[in-house]
């Protein structure tokens, strides 16, 4: 496909008018500001709008659709053990597979590429993914609170390791299998060092939940000799491997070395995170300190919704109002963490820029709405005018998924009516 006469954010995240873009095996195979001679296929009208790199979602639990607005209005430990837990014990494969699908059709919807994963019913999980087309990094968290039992016998670390051998690599490399320590509150210190042994035997990345709360903070700190949970999740080693930390809302001085050191991605989850009263991470000291940040929606269950470019509008506003500083977070770093932090967090080294030789995993949006203009600095409006209704075009290496509010490889009303009847199923059983 040929994108001809149309805006682009370049690899520097800076505006060009009325470019050429050409994609060809899945990849972005020109860019310049005149046609390209060689025959790209389909010519795509891009006046009146922009194309550039689609959203990596840092942070999700995609089947968690299926619990949208049941749990509202409550603390997180409450929202956890006396609506979501119970309601998970309900889950079946069916329900998994759909939630996860009606999710990736709202992720493509949103201009979402690619989603950092954690749950379990991996195989449901892995097929939704490779249906719809989207990318992921799926990973099987891992709870065992007393560590009690023989690791290698746990059921979700045999779970792990067979996504790991069916679905590491799928779909031509669409899908990458995590491993994940649920957090350090669901877990013995005996399965999480295990756990990060396992991980760099079979040469994975790492997910993992990280002081989404003051108390988790404050108990960690009681539990283990007054270790943060960052300093006790380093001890283990679960930050050894290529990580993304969720949330780190609650760090102390020490963690931020910590995180730069370990080379850890922290997956800022902001609208979640006010949702629940977690509280704000603080993205810009973690920037000034030199940690990556992406960005994470969260489940649609404490969020509401995938809405990427409101996730990044509030990020950026709340950086500002935490650091009571209108200067922090540019919309340079914003949209940085929105794309190419998310990326590299994933382990995909190709994407998340618009860049010759990279995938071509891009979205295009209008430019040609009132929200838009005036045009005083395009990638301003983008993070502070643009909404999601602007979104035209999701591809994913090269594949148009979506475009013009139709799926290519979804059938959108299936996945809603089956997602109902799978939650009235749970609820019926509750």
């Amino acid at each position: 496909m040929l994108f001809k006469e149309i805006g682009i954010l370049d690899e520097n995240f800076d505006y060009k008018e009325n470019m050429y873009v050409g994609v060809e095996k899945g990849k972005i195979d020109y860019i310049g500001p005149k046609k390209p001679p060689h025959d790209y296929g389909e010519e795509y009208d891009g006046r009146g709008k922009l194309i550039m790199p689609g959203f990596f979602n840092a942070h999700a639990h995609s089947p968690m659709a299926l619990m949208r607005g049941y749990a509202e209005n409550m603390k997180l430990q409450d929202w956890l053990f006396k609506r979501v837990f119970p309601f998970e014990a309900k889950l079946t494969s069916n329900a998994v597979y759909w939630g996860t699908l009606l999710c990736m059709a709202e992720s493509l919807k949103f201009g979402i590429v690619s989603t950092s994963d954690m749950y379990y019913f991996m195989t449901d999980m892995g097929k939704a993914v490779l249906d719809s087309g989207c990318k992921a990094n799926l990973s099987r968290a891992i709870v065992s609170i007393d560590g009690s039992e023989d690791f290698d016998h746990y059921p979700s670390v045999q779970e792990l390791k067979v996504a790991a051998r069916v679905f590491n690599g799928a779909g031509d490399g669409r899908i990458k299998i995590d491993s994940s320590l649920h957090a350090e509150y669901t877990s013995s210190e005996n399965v999480a060092s295990k756990l990060a042994d396992l991980t760099k035997e079979m040469g994975l990345n790492m997910q993992v939940h990280v002081a989404e709360t003051k108390a988790e903070t404050e108990e960690c700190k009681e539990r283990h000799e007054g270790r943060t949970p960052v300093q006790y999740l380093a001890d283990c080693g679960i930050l050894d491997p290529l990580t993304t930390a969720a949330h780190c809302v609650w760090l102390e001085d020490d963690d931020y070395a910590i995180l730069r050191d370990k080379q850890v991605t922290v997956a800022t989850n902001p609208c979640s995170n006010l949702k629940l009263a977690s509280g704000i991470c603080d993205v810009a000291r973690l920037l000034k300190e030199g940690v990556s940040v992406a960005i994470g929606t969260d489940s649609v269950s404490s969020n509401n919704s995938l809405d990427f470019l409101q996730e990044i509008k509030t990020m950026a506003l709340i950086s500002k109002v935490r650091a009571n500083d209108p200067t922090v977070i540019t919309p340079k770093e914003a949209m940085y963490a929105a794309t190419r932090a998310g990326a590299l967090a994933q382990g995909r080294l190709d994407t998340g820029l618009l860049k010759q030789g990279f995938k071509a995993d891009l979205i295009v949006m209008r430019t040609d709405v009132p929200n838009m203009h005036p045009v005083h600095n395009m990638l301003n409006n983008i993070v502070y005018s643009a909404c999601s209704g602007d979104i035209v075009m999701t591809m994913v290496d090269g594949n148009v998924l979506y475009r013009d509010g139709e799926y290519k490889t979804i059938d959108i009303e299936q996945a809603i009516v089956e997602t109902e009847k799978a939650t009235q199923d749970i609820l019926d059983r509750l």
